[in-house]
Parts: C-alpha cells; structure tokens; sequence
C-alpha cells in the first residue's frame, strides 16, 4: 500500500518542497529565483538551437513579468523541476509533461543549460533519477522524449539511460526522432 498521494492533475507525487537526489544531482521544484539563469539560458543561440527553439530576444524586465506570472499560474500538465549540483548550483531544468493519465504515458525533457556542466555525466544522472521518481510514484507504463535527429550527444545518453528508438517525427523544419522507456525495460534495468 502506498502511503503518498499523487498529484490529481499530474499522477506523479508531489515534492512538497523536499529534493529527489541522484548521484551527482538534486532536483527539486522550480523557484522564481531560477529566472536569471533560465533568461541566461534560452537566450543563449547555442542551447536554443539544442531545445529546436528560437533565440529568446525579449528584455530581461517582460521575461521577469511573464516567468512570475506563469509561476503564480502552473500548468497542471507539467512537472518541471529545478536541477542542482549537489552543493546548490543550479545547472538546468528537467519537465515531465504531455501528460496522458488515460494512455498512462508522458513526455520527459532535460537541459543542462550550464556548459560547464556537459558531458561528464550530469545529463544521464538527470535523466534516469527523474525516470526512477516518475515510475517510482505513478501508475505511469511509459515515459518518451524527442531530440533533434543531429543531436547524437543527447542519443547516446538517452540510450545508456536505457531509452529505445520508436520513431521519429517533423515539426516546423525539425527532424526529430522519438525514444521511449516502457516501465517494464526500467524495471529490468534497475533489477540489474
């Protein structure tokens, strides 16, 4: 018997302001003082090319208003998180969203926005730490991402987090392919 509750809109239980921790990270809930780096970031003609997004070109003052805004009012489709090293600093975002409670199913996403940061194993330790709390506290069977089809750094680390090919897909003038990790593969993988 579990003894959390889900979240009614989302499925996944709330963090209620504690922080899940991997072995390099934390993740944790959004805070408003995250919108210097998350301005900083799609802002950035490198990371917005990543995430197949225009270059953000409003005023740091109308992003403020906006970003406070949309803090007051979350998306109950959405679960999007704070990632943190393990001493505090804030080095990107990770969201569960596209959220399907009747297919059981969600699209996952994660950005190192801190370059510093890249390709020394913070990406895959986001990426199966958020996977392990989303099938560890819903009734979820599968959880899938899209990258860009050029992006072969973000395939190869969501292969080793064990997420699989299942399609692909063109949006705009974008070329993505579609991967997926079904609770069943997850459950193998971590009965390892």
């Amino acid at each position: 018997m579990k003894l959390w509750k889900r979240d009614r809109f989302t499925g996944i239980k709330p963090l209620n302001g504690s922080v899940i921790t991997g072995k390099k990270i934390s993740l944790r809930e959004k805070k408003l003082s995250d919108v210097r780096e998350d301005y900083d970031w799609q802002t950035d003609e490198e990371l917005s090319e990543l995430d197949a997004a225009p270059k953000l070109e409003m005023a740091f003052s109308v992003y403020l208003l906006d970003y406070s805004t949309r803090f007051r009012h979350k998306d109950h489709n959405h679960f999007p998180l704070g990632i943190e090293t393990l001493d505090g600093k804030h080095i990107g975002n990770c969201t569960c969203y596209e959220i399907n409670p009747r297919k059981a199913e969600a699209q996952v996403g994660i950005m190192i926005g801190d370059k510093n940061y890249w390709n020394k194993g913070y990406g895959a330790d986001v990426l199966n730490t958020l996977v392990g709390y989303i099938y560890d506290t819903s009734s979820f069977n599968r959880l899938y991402l899209k990258t860009l089809d050029w992006n072969k750094r973000a395939q190869k680390c969501f292969a080793k987090c064990g997420f699989t090919f299942c399609g692909t897909l063109k949006r705009d003038s974008y070329k993505f392919l579609l991967m997926e990790l079904k609770r069943e593969d997850w459950e193998k993988r971590r009965g390892k």
